[in-house]
């Protein structure tokens, strides 16, 4: 029985529905290109890159947990310019997205204005959700200004844009952001990234696990399923379809990945889990994922994409 796990975001095609998430094995030319070369992630999407480079937080800034992982990483990078260019002038051979994240709207704003004019054909995602910068609010929690700076963008900005947003635990706020979402030509959602501001504490040491932000942090990984897929599900209902899913968060393997597709999810990052198991989680996921599709007797993602059923 042959499955197919391709899928696109808009006019997009990727060979398979896997993307790291952005943060992941994804900052160095090192890392890129062997991401570029893995024959089981779909895309590869970058680093989300700030104006200038980063070293991020000070360490320690990761830490695994029995469940998953919290980190305060402060979005360490090598700069706007050094992504562009990779994504431009490389030997591209998948699809990219070019994460972006700046320190104010302003940032954001003019980031996306040299995009506009640089030659980049793939996709773009704005990162409108990092929870672990010091002194930075997570602009999607403000819906308004959400609001505001989309109708800025989409004022100049022509070519595929998604954003990154934060898991949101009220269905009003669903709600809303949809609302809102649903007002722009936007080519996907990334939902979600990391839950802010968890803490981890050694007993034994007595002490927080972080260094940064008084040892608060975003949690991910296993113990962020079940709010990756809430979101994944309560924006699918209400999103245009015209605006597809990134499902992230979670996913230890193809049993995950087939619950973010049941969801709703057009295509699946890896994060917590490609960080602690390294470029093989690509192949272990996507080959349980074809066998959970075999015994179930479906031959492609549509089959069973955003057909949860209810009690």
């Amino acid at each position: 029985m042959t499955v197919d796990l391709s899928s696109k975001i808009q006019n997009t095609q990727f060979k398979n529905l896997f993307l790291n998430a952005s943060g992941i094995h994804c900052q160095s030319k090192k890392e890129l290109e062997e991401l570029m070369n893995d024959h089981y992630s779909g895309g590869l999407v970058t680093k989300s890159a700030t104006p200038n480079s980063r070293f991020g937080n000070p360490l320690p800034r990761y830490h695994s947990l029995p469940a998953g992982s919290i980190n305060s990483m402060g979005l360490p990078n090598e700069g706007f310019q050094f992504y562009l260019d990779y994504v431009t002038h490389s030997n591209i051979q998948k699809p990219t997205i070019l994460s972006i994240a700046g320190m104010s709207k302003e940032e954001d704003l003019e980031l996306l204005h040299q995009i506009q004019d640089s030659k980049y054909q793939g996709l773009t995602e704005l990162n409108l959700s990092c929870p672990n910068v010091i002194g930075k609010p997570q602009m999607a929690y403000d819906f308004a200004s959400s609001n505001q700076m989309l109708k800025e963008i989409f004022a100049f900005f022509k070519k595929p844009l998604g954003i990154k947003l934060p898991p949101y635990f009220d269905l009003v706020h669903f709600d809303k952001i949809a609302k809102i979402l649903n007002q722009y030509p936007l080519s996907h959602v990334n939902t979600i990234n990391s839950i802010g501001n968890g803490m981890w504490v050694d007993v034994e040491k007595e002490s927080v696990v972080l260094k940064p932000k008084g040892g608060f942090g975003g949690i991910g990984g296993a113990i962020a399923l079940p709010t990756a897929l809430a979101n994944v599900r309560a924006l699918r209902q209400r999103l245009n379809a015209s605006i597809n899913i990134i499902g992230t968060g979670g996913v230890t393997s193809g049993k995950d990945a087939f619950a973010h597709v049941l969801c709703g999810a057009n295509m699946v990052s890896i994060g917590t889990q490609l960080y602690e198991e390294g470029l093989g989680a690509f192949q272990r996921i996507n080959n349980e994922l074809i066998e959970i599709m075999k015994a179930k007797g479906y031959h492609s993602l549509d089959d069973f994409r955003g057909k949860l059923k209810e009690q």
